[in-house]
């Protein structure tokens, strides 16, 4: 790359403003970047700007400031004169590939190009673009504004140029970016997050335990020590040898099956997709979905918070 912005200089373009990009155009906006907001969907806009009044108003940000640094426009040209775009569309390689093909049309040579896919081939995006060095995978956690991890995923011809660029972009946005070496399917969030679903799963479908008691177990035991400590410090914590001794008998019974679970295909058959759709694994009122959602974003902002200065302190 011919420069390197001055992080706070940079301008951010966030293509898709649904839930992903409103979390993010606020996230941009709350540490002073200048950031437009593009969606040509009828009442994307609309319904994006009150999400992120949602959002600022739940962790206690200025919303009036904030949302003035945001500029939203139907049109994808207002990218043209971005530093770094960064993609939050649906999960579909082919749209993905036709909003940056117009993008590498439409933009400046030195702006970076990043998808927020949670899983798709960064190299296989990047097929759309000429100028696959500057482009980058940038995978955010919903949401968007909370979450202080950002997966940053290296493809074949990315250079390191544009990774310093986007790891330092992100962290004077208040992030924690780890380099992800490889361009491998879903990263190293989702590979462990669908391994610990993949089981819960199945231990419901084989009459265990209730959906509710399996995630009790998961938030009192492992959920709270996770956010301490990381699987592979707590393997030396307990013994990589305990560790092998238990593995030696207990994967052989773990669950492997490398298709979706018939129970979980059953669902999306009848419609029962979660709480976006009223009824998943529990039943979701709108009201419970709207309170769930706003108090899981405070606690993580003060969870997030507190590992935050703890960590601090520990230095």
């Amino acid at each position: 790359m011919n420069t390197i912005q001055t992080p706070v200089s940079t301008r951010i373009a966030i293509v898709g403003a649904g839930s992903m990009g409103s979390g993010l155009a606020a996230l941009f906006a709350r540490q002073g970047f200048a950031v437009a907001l593009i969606d040509p969907v009828d009442g994307a806009l609309a319904r994006a700007d009150a999400a992120i009044t949602r959002q600022l108003t739940a962790v206690g940000a200025e919303v009036a400031a904030v949302r003035a640094r945001i500029a939203p426009s139907p049109e994808l040209a207002a990218a043209a004169s971005a530093d770094l775009v960064i993609e939050a569309a649906p999960e579909r390689l082919e749209l993905k590939q036709r909003l940056f093909a117009k993008l590498d049309a439409l933009c400046a040579p030195h702006t970076v190009f990043a998808t927020n896919t949670s899983g798709l081939s960064i190299n296989a995006i990047a097929q759309a673009v000429a100028r696959r060095d500057r482009f980058v995978g940038a995978h955010f956690f919903t949401p968007a504004d909370v979450i202080p991890l950002v997966e940053v995923v290296r493809g074949d011809a990315t250079s390191d140029a544009t990774i310093d660029f986007v790891m330092t972009t992100l962290r004077a946005a208040g992030k924690r970016p780890v380099l992800v070496r490889r361009d491998i399917p879903g990263f190293i969030a989702n590979r462990i997050q669908h391994a610990l679903a993949r089981e819960a799963i199945a231990l419901l479908e084989q009459g265990v335990a209730s959906a509710a008691d399996i995630d009790e177990v998961v938030r009192w035991s492992l959920g709270i020590r996770l956010a301490l400590t990381g699987p592979l410090e707590q393997r030396d914590l307990n013994g990589i040898d305990v560790h092998h001794a238990i593995a030696s008998y207990l994967y052989a019974d773990l669950e492997n099956r490398s298709t979706p679970a018939p129970l979980m295909a059953a669902m999306v058959e009848r419609g029962d997709i979660g709480a976006k759709a009223g009824r998943g694994f529990y039943d979701w009122p709108p009201e419970r979905r709207e309170r769930v959602q706003a108090d899981k974003a405070r606690a993580l902002a003060e969870l997030a918070a507190w590992l935050q200065r703890r960590e601090q302190d520990a230095a």
